[in-house]
């Protein structure tokens, strides 16, 4: 019966994979004929008239002939002059393409266990002055089969901002080849070593900001997990930590690389491809695998965009290949390690093995984590981005009960290679987050969505920052609209990728290894495609010679057709159908790839192993009721224990404002608070204080009329009782608190705690509701003076104020 039971289950997932694949391919069709349509709209005026053409027509025509025969040369002579800046790129030894001068400060190439890394302090440009006293910057970019230089890879950039800001930046770097036997845990020492070498360099800073940059963003999570006393906060953009999520849309399939693992059989291929490389994996594959997400871009899109706009595109597409064509190598125990352990097994939030056996613990880290990702980018998902939060806490008390503070940025609409290199993202949303690094630790722990909102100052675009609370249940939910039952399959696919990957290691393995050398591998690596297509236009290519004298001479005789020419606009109606034909053969083979995993994996694997219920993340199992939970439980019962610090922190979260946005502006006055009044603060770490927060947080949620309540139990003494309650009295006094209107529910709150803690400044006066009186009046009184000064006060008002204060008196 089970077997009969899962064969019917089957069939009905059958059923319904087939509804949604006629769906895809449906929308896909509904898009290709919209493109379609809507570049034909453009179709030139007259062209399909029957009049014969006229003169005006033929001289249009020769002068199209002449600027598209122009237009080639120049396209030719472009890449010719990729492949010579490839081929010295190469010359050089690949060195990183930043675009600022760099330092060395660390080569981990002579470390005790040595790995191809090293560590550079970038050199502020002419008139950029940096404070060395200020939080300094590490940028980790992803090795992902390109070189390093993304993040500085020109002005506008993650390091060009953080220099602007004044803070000293350094850069993680790796070298074309590999170490022999280095592997990712040996890279993960050696950047702890880096990190304690910039906290040396600047001991009067805080703590170093880590940004890591798509695979660069776990290696900064596993960086801050096995040293979290070392890094300060972490900024992970467009990084891929829960690699089996999806966005799996309606009408579309967002996320076709999260199923190329089990299409592909698991891990064995990649094995295979670093064997045949003599035990090094060749970069150009991972690049490969990015260009085929896009084949309209990779084929078509970025070709035409540079041959019609020849005259001014040739410096920014010369500038973008250099980097996209400098293709790096791995060990082959690297890229083992990745592909098992993340892309197929997707360990890293459950706790990956380590150096000297010691886990990647995710829940060690104690630095606030921002989280920028963006729904255009279907490399690394949303889903990707921010999964690994629900596996890892399981719940919104958990994350404040740890004391941790995870902030989410989330764009529209940009691409994975827009996330690190547009200079429109890195003056807005990087250099934003450079701001919110400033006073982050300041926030109370807890779950934030990052608002940017655009303010035209008198022309010039300004940008304010707010931070709104959420639920991760809440997130979760509006990320995974399946519950993440869409990654169960990914259970079967893992338990195959292992078995193919012992078979291959037991059959196959010694016979590719022994066909194998170094000449093999370096032949395999120069007849890749992806380093054809860079190398062989170029002078060392004897049909390209003319090339270079051609362009000369069409330069200095250049004559472009105009823009509204009838057969430049066909040209670009052509552009758009090719470019279409193209999109929609990747949205035809992106839903057969969808439907052909799930049919696999989801339909077939279940019904040959019922027995396999196995679940693919904690957040789809049995949901415990909140007060249930562990943290709430161990909170609650030391409700009435603590000290001072008890005290101070279960105050503030009565007197939190609750359901509105946190602007950017409050932060940073806490922040600045909390420096001028540490006298009357005791003297903890940004750390305690998130730990202490985060549990007063759960109290007063949960019961928050015996928080009240037990406050006097924490103020055992006299002495604290009276710094507690002069702490309170200052800051209310203090007119950039003033001149932030209290709430109503606010007003109640300290009007109680006051009551509850009787002093002499309790029995002076109501504090809070004074000083809101004194505002006011204070407010009045200064609009009134100064309308005085500018206008006389005609003798009715002057009546009307003089009654009016009598009946206050």
């Amino acid at each position: 019966m089970p077997v009969q039971q899962g064969l019917t289950q089957s069939a009905e997932r059958a059923a319904r994979l087939a509804r949604l694949y006629q769906h895809r391919t449906q929308v896909a069709q509904k898009r290709f004929k919209d493109r379609v349509e809507q570049a034909g709209l453009a179709w030139p005026a007259g062209a399909k008239s029957a009049q014969l053409p006229t003169w005006a027509f033929w001289n249009d025509w020769a002068r199209y002939v002449i600027d598209s025969s122009q237009r080639s040369v120049l396209f030719l002579d472009t890449l010719r002059q990729r492949g010579n800046n490839y081929h010295e790129h190469e010359a050089a030894g690949r060195p990183p393409l930043l675009h600022f001068e760099c330092e060395m400060v660390l080569d981990a190439r002579g470390f005790t266990r040595p790995v191809n890394y090293a560590l550079v302090r970038i050199v502020p440009p002419k008139g950029v002055t940096v404070d060395p006293k200020k939080r300094p910057y590490v940028i980790i970019d992803p090795r992902a089969g390109h070189g390093p230089g993304i993040g500085g890879f020109k002005d506008d950039s993650q390091v060009g901002v953080a220099l602007r800001a004044g803070h000293p930046v350094y850069f993680v770097i790796f070298f074309p080849d590999p170490q022999p036997g280095q592997t990712l845990p040996d890279v993960c020492t050696a950047e702890q070593i880096f990190v304690r070498k910039v906290r040396e360099l600047h001991p009067a800073s805080l703590k170093p900001a880590i940004v890591g940059n798509c695979q660069g963003g776990w290696a900064a999570m596993m960086l801050a997990s096995s040293d979290p006393d070392d890094t300060g906060p972490i900024v992970i953009n467009g990084a891929p930590m829960s690699y089996w999520g999806g966005a799996f849309n309606e009408g579309e399939a967002e996320n076709p690389m999260r199923y190329s693992g089990g299409l592909l059989g698991g891990s064995w291929l990649a094995s295979m491809s670093a064997d045949l490389g003599n035990g090094v994996f060749d970069g150009a594959h991972l690049v490969s695998n990015f260009a085929n997400l896009n084949p309209a871009n990779a084929l078509w899109d970025k070709y035409y965009n540079l041959y019609a706009r020849i005259d001014t595109e040739p410096p920014r597409f010369l500038e973008f290949e250099r980097w996209w064509g400098g293709f790096y190598l791995m060990n082959r125990e690297e890229i083992d390690w990745i592909v098992q352990n993340l892309f197929v097994g997707n360990k890293l939030w459950s706790g990956t093995m380590g150096s000297n056996g010691k886990s990647f613990d995710l829940r060690e880290i104690r630095s606030p984590i921002v989280l920028f990702a963006s729904m255009g980018d279907n490399i690394t998902p949303p889903e990707q981005a921010f999964n690994w939060v629900a596996d890892v806490y399981g719940s919104t008390d958990e994350i404040k009960a740890r004391g941790q503070v995870i902030i989410g940025l989330l764009h529209k609409n940009i691409g994975h290679l827009g996330i690190f290199v547009s200079g429109k993202v890195a003056t807005k949303e990087h250099a934003q987050i450079v701001e919110v690094l400033e006073s982050i630790e300041a926030l109370p722990p807890g779950l934030y969505g990052m608002q940017i909102d655009e303010v035209n100052d008198g022309g010039k675009i300004q940008y304010s920052v707010s931070f709104v609370e959420r639920e991760l249940e809440e997130i979760a939910a509006r990320f995974n609209r399946f519950e993440r039952k869409d990654e169960e399959p990914f259970e079967a696919v893992a338990e195959m990728s292992e078995f193919n990957q012992k078979a291959y290691e037991l059959f196959a393995q010694p016979l590719v290894q022994a066909m194998s050398n170094e000449t093999t591998a370096e032949i395999g690596r120069r007849l890749n495609p992806m380093r054809l297509e860079q190398s062989v236009p170029s002078d060392r290519n004897p049909w390209f010679a003319w090339v270079a004298p051609m362009a000369e001479v069409v330069r200095a005789a250049r004559q472009p057709a105009p823009e509204a020419s009838a057969f430049k606009q066909a040209e670009r109606v052509a552009s758009a159908w090719i470019s279409a034909s193209l999109d929609y053969y990747r949205d035809i083979r992106d839903a057969a790839s969808e439907a052909m995993f799930f049919q696999t994996f989801g339909i077939l694997f279940p019904a040959l192993h019922p027995s396999m219920h196995k679940r693919a993340a904690k957040v789809t199992g049995e949901t415990i009721p909140p007060r249930e939970q562990a943290v709430v439980r161990e909170a609650l019962a030391a409700i009435g224990q603590g000290g001072y610090a008890d005290a101070l922190a279960r105050a503030a979260c009565l007197l939190a404002r609750r359901g509105e946005p946190l602007p950017l502006a409050r932060v940073e006055l806490k922040s600045q608070l909390a420096r001028e009044y540490a006298d009357l603060l005791p003297p903890l770490t940004a750390q305690q204080w998130h730990a202490i927060r985060g549990r007063q947080e759960l109290i007063c949620r949960y019961e928050p009329e015996q928080a009240l309540a037990t406050l006097p139990k924490l103020l055992k003494s006299a002495d604290d009782r009276e710094r507690f309650v002069t702490l309170l009295d200052r800051l209310l006094a203090d007119p950039r608190v003033s001149a932030i209107r209290a709430t109503p529910a606010q007003e109640a709150a300290y009007e109680r705690i006051r009551e509850a803690l009787p002093s002499r400044a309790t029995r002076q006066q109501p504090m809070l509701a004074a000083a809101a009186r004194k505002r006011t009046r204070t407010q009045t009184s200064t609009s009134a003076a100064r309308s005085a000064k500018t206008t006389k006060t005609p003798p009715q008002a002057r009546a009307a104020a003089k009654a009016a204060r009598g009946a206050r008196k």
